[in-house]
Order: structure tokens, then C-alpha cells, then sequence
């Protein structure tokens, strides 16, 4: 890599995290320079078309003493799961890769922005430390994809540039529907082409090969990830506070620069982003189980298409995007969008109980459906506020 390539990159922040933590490759803007969109106007622009989610911002609020509460409850109960499952995907990368990389040129760890990014930052930290059984030399970016609009070309063009022969694997939280598993599919495409300079940078595991990595995939579209299951990942249950201050992101035409967010500075006494890493790092780091080197999947089985078609019919919708299946996806649609009711597996599953708590609040109508809508323990329907969306 050249000077004047990393200088490049060293022009990004990270957030709230450390700056050996992740770069963030974001145009940070301003918050009152964004329109502040209330949710039920946001959701009829939505869903009328009139303007894509990406374009419109509803400002974050600081999360009520109960949620905040009931985070620290799920951090308590999930961490040594989590931390289990940072190590067996550490080890799994390391033992595809370290054959192939080096300090020079190390395994790039793409953060999709915000649930890939706590993942990311424990990863990277994971194949950092080199007293453990898969230290591997990696460099960890974060950047933004968007529905329906594609991954951040100019963020993408810098990181290859910046690291010409370095591999890249796309970290994300957990896949719902695998909607997000498509859209970097087909930001991808173009470089599926051997011939393509950038062809091994992405598709180092093959040809059509999405080297997409998850913490949990129930919609069974991840290349990696720790577990298929549906369950109360920590960080899915706030928003910026555990994502290093970032607010979701917004678009940005390439031709005008990067993906933009906002930076929340006034939650700072607030933010959970660095303290949730040390804890899942210090649980990490005091295991004592073996590593287990997990399965790798050349391409999407999407487990759950079927039952996603079964809840279209059922409730009349022909938009999927109103349809937020799996616990953190369920609870983050809670907080930011317009729900009409919550659709349970079990009626008091113990890692639904901020997800029930907020429907209390709101007076949201929840339906236990059983068996019905495994592997998901939780869906959130969004409200129809179009005529044209039923």
C-alpha cells in the first residue's frame, strides 16, 4: 500500500470506538443539517414512493431507564454465547486465510453499517490478539449499504485501491429475510468476472461466491456465520448507543461522494459502544473451550423464503419491507418505524422481553403463533400507510 493510498483512508473517523477499532467510511454530516422526519410521515413517504427510507431521517432519542435496563439484562445473558461465537468465527477465517495473508497484505474486514459494525469491531480485536489461536493479520472498514440503492461504490473503490491484493469478507449482525444478502450480491456483480482487476479481492471463495459473514443467519444466505438460530444478540437491541454514535445511513448519489450519517455527540453519556466490545472481548479472552471451525456455504439456501411468503398471504402484503422478521430486526422496526402488531413464537420467551415491553408502551398488538414462524422468534409487521401497499 502506498503513503499517499492509506493517507486516503486516514481521513475517516470511527466513531465512537477506537481508531484501531475500524475506520468508518462516512461522510459525517451534520444532524441539523438533516430533516428531522417524524416516523408515521416518514412511513407514508415510504411507502407512497415519494421518497426512498434513505433519503428521510427520524433523530434518535435517548433510549427510557426501562430499555436501557432490559439491554444490560440481554448483554448479562448473551455475552459468553457471543464471545463463543466471535472466537469460532475468528478461528474460522483464520484458518481460510493465513495461508494467504500477511502485515502487508491482511484480511479486510468490511463492516456493512450499523449491525455489522459491533461484530466487526470484536473481530477485528479477536484476530488482533496475538496470544490466541487465531490471530491473523486484518483491517477492519466500516460502510454503508442500502436497500434497494446498493453498497457505497466510492467507499468500496477506496478500500481496493488503498489494499489491491488483500481478500475482503462483508461483516453483518444477522440476516432476516437475506434481502441485504441480495442487494450486496448485486452491488458485486460487475466483479464477477475473472478477467475483472478486483475479481479476487471479492470472490477469493469462488466464482458468484458472496463472502458475506453473520453472527446468525436464520434466512440461511451467509457464507459464515456462528449459528442459524434466532436469538437476543445484545447489540440488535439499541441503536446508535451500541453502533459507535452512527446514525443509520443516508444516500448519496457516487458522482457527489460517500453515503452520509450523523454522529449522535449529545447521546455520548449514553453510549454503550465501546464498553459492549470490552465486555464480549474480556468474556472472549477467558474461554476455555475449543475452537470449532464452522461451515462455510458456497451458496444461499434461504431457509425461511417459504415462511416469509406464508406471512405475505397471511396478512395481505406485497411489500416484503414491511415484514421485519427475527428478534433484533423486530425490535430495532419497534423503534424507528410505524409497527401494526408483533407476530410471537412464544408468549413469554425470555429473549422477547424488551420486544413485549415496548409493545406495552405503545399498546402494539401482538399474535403468538407458535411453531408457525420458527426459526423466528419475533416478526414485526409495519403499519400499511399507502393504498397501493396492502
Amino acid at each position: 500500500m502506498t503513503k499517499a493510498r492509506t493517507k486516503d483512508l486516514q481521513r475517516f473517523g470511527s466513531g465512537s470506538y477506537l481508531a484501531d477499532d475500524v475506520t468508518v467510511l462516512l461522510d459525517v454530516v451534520d444532524k441539523d443539517a438533516v430533516a428531522d422526519v417524524p416516523v408515521s410521515k416518514k412511513e407514508a413517504l415510504i411507502q407512497s414512493g415519494q421518497r426512498h427510507y434513505s433519503d428521510m431521517l427520524t433523530l434518535e432519542q435517548a433510549p427510557t431507564a426501562k430499555h436501557e435496563q432490559l439491554y444490560l439484562q440481554a448483554l448479562e445473558q448473551g455475552k459468553a454465547r457471543m464471545a463463543s461465537d466471535i472466537a469460532n468465527l475468528a478461528y474460522s477465517l483464520q484458518q481460510t486465510f493465513k495461508q494467504t495473508v500477511s502485515s502487508k497484505n491482511p484480511l479486510i474486514l468490511v463492516s456493512l453499517v450499523r449491525a455489522g459494525l459491533p461484530i466487526g469491531v470484536l473481530l477485528q480485536r479477536a484476530l488482533a490478539n496475538t496470544n490466541s489461536a487465531y490471530a491473523l493479520p486484518s483491517k477492519h472498514y466500516g460502510m454503508s449499504i442500502i436497500r434497494d440503492r446498493g453498497l457505497d461504490p466510492v467507499a468500496l473503490q477506496l478500500i481496493l485501491d488503498s489494499h489491491p491484493d488483500s481478500p475482503i469478507v462483508f461483516v453483518d449482525g444477522w440476516t432476516g429475510k437475506g434481502a441485504i444478502y441480495q442487494e450486496l450480491a448485486r452491488s458485486l456483480n460487475p466483479f464477477n468476472d475473472d478477467n475483472h482487476v478486483n475479481f479476487a479481492n471479492i470472490f477469493h471463495q469462488g466464482e458468484s461466491v458472496i463472502p458475506l459473514l453473520t453472527l446468525a443467519d436464520p434466512a440461511g444466505v451467509a457464507w459464515l456465520a456462528a449459528s442459524e438460530e434466532d436469538w437476543l444478540i445484545p447489540s440488535g437491541l439499541l441503536n446508535s448507543t451500541v453502533s459507535g454514535l452512527i446514525s443509520r445511513s443516508l444516500y448519496t448519489e457516487p458522482q457527489s461522494g460517500l453515503h452520509r450519517s450523523v454522529f449522535y455527540e449529545e447521546l455520548r453519556a449514553i453510549d454503550h459502544s465501546l464498553a459492549f466490545i470490552e465486555q464480549i472481548d474480556r468474556a472472549r479472552q477467558t474461554l476455555q473451550r475449543p475452537m470449532q471451525c464452522l461451515p462455510m456455504y458456497q451458496q444461499p439456501r434461504y431457509r425461511t423464503a417459504g415462511l416469509i411468503d406464508s406471512i405475505a398471504a397471511d396478512y395481505h402484503i406485497t411489500n416484503r419491507n414491511r415484514i421485519k422478521p427475527t428478534i433484533a430486526e423486530a425490535t430495532r422496526a419497534i423503534l424507528r418505524r410505524d409497527p401494526e402488531r408483533i407476530l410471537l413464537a412464544c408468549a413469554d420467551h425470555p429473549d422477547t422481553l424488551l420486544l413485549r415491553h415496548l409493545c406495552h408502551e405503545r399498546d402494539i398488538h401482538i399474535s403468538v403463533l407458535g411453531d408457525k414462524i420458527l426459526p423466528y422468534h419475533a416478526i414485526t409487521l409495519i403499519k400499511q400507510r399507502s393504498k397501493d401497499d396492502c
